[in-house]
């Protein structure tokens, strides 16, 4: 299998970018998009160039690291992750084109790689639950109900990969903020925190640049987890009620 692969290349934050293009042969239609990589650069390294640098970490799709946008489409054709994107999504002798996040919040480090640490920010301002020390508590101690466990599960899927943003056109983080929030306010464990933490995710996602969201939908379409829409609802739900209890 032969793919011709325009990937983009950029030295560094500063520097001005482009596609740059590369014929790789003898591939295998079972590799990973990041395996076709992998054997891109070594032929770049034995050639005396500089390899490509991508980001990835447990090359199974749970980890979110290896987001790029392919072919326009953020982890490319199949609602995956990149690094569970096989060739065989393609044909022989097709043009692939491999490109970064786009958005504000996610400035380019260099070639493939962007600087997603607004996420973490996102996540340190209340991703979390407070805890009493001393042993782990009884596992029925805390009972809770199985539409809110199985609420819970669906949004703790997310694997913060950024394909919500990079889909959007308004580069919003509202699906990963959504997810976040939602994740841990249906739950009793994170009712102390449930207003504070809605205010101070969303009061940090609009500080770090990303864009609003206007229910384009793109963002659940590209979620290799598949983090439902009306997630985005229950957010501002969770806003507005943490909003009005604030002003009281």
């Amino acid at each position: 299998m032969k793919l011709t692969v325009r990937i983009w290349r950029q030295a560094g934050p500063d520097a001005e970018g482009e596609l740059v293009t590369y014929a790789v042969d003898d591939l295998s239609p079972d590799m990973s998009m990041l395996e076709m990589l992998d054997v891109l650069n070594e032929r770049l390294v034995e050639g005396g160039e500089d390899p490509v640098a991508f980001d990835h970490d447990c090359r199974e799709g749970i980890c979110g690291t290896c987001g790029v946008v392919i072919n326009g489409r953020a982890h490319g054709p199949e609602k995956t992750t990149a690094c569970q994107l096989h060739l065989r999504s393609f044909d022989d002798g097709d043009v692939i084109d491999v490109e970064p996040w786009r958005a504000s919040a996610f400035p380019v480090v260099k070639d493939l790689v962007v600087d997603r640490s607004a996420f973490d920010r996102i996540i340190g301002a209340g991703g979390y639950v407070s805890v009493p020390t001393g042993s782990a508590p009884e596992a029925h101690a805390t009972p809770v109900a199985k539409d809110d466990a199985e609420l819970a599960f669906d949004n703790a899927a997310c694997i913060g990969c950024g394909a919500c943003v990079a889909a959007c056109p308004n580069g919003s983080a509202m699906l990963f903020t959504a997810a976040k929030v939602a994740h841990l306010n249906v739950l009793p464990q994170g009712d102390p925190e449930r207003d504070e933490r809605v205010l101070n995710m969303v009061e940090t996602m609009d500080d770090e640049g990303f864009g609003g969201c206007t229910n384009v939908g793109e963002c659940t379409v590209s979620c290799p987890k598949g983090i439902p829409l009306d997630s985005i609802a229950s957010l501002n739900r969770e806003f507005f009620r943490a909003s009005w209890r604030r002003s009281r």
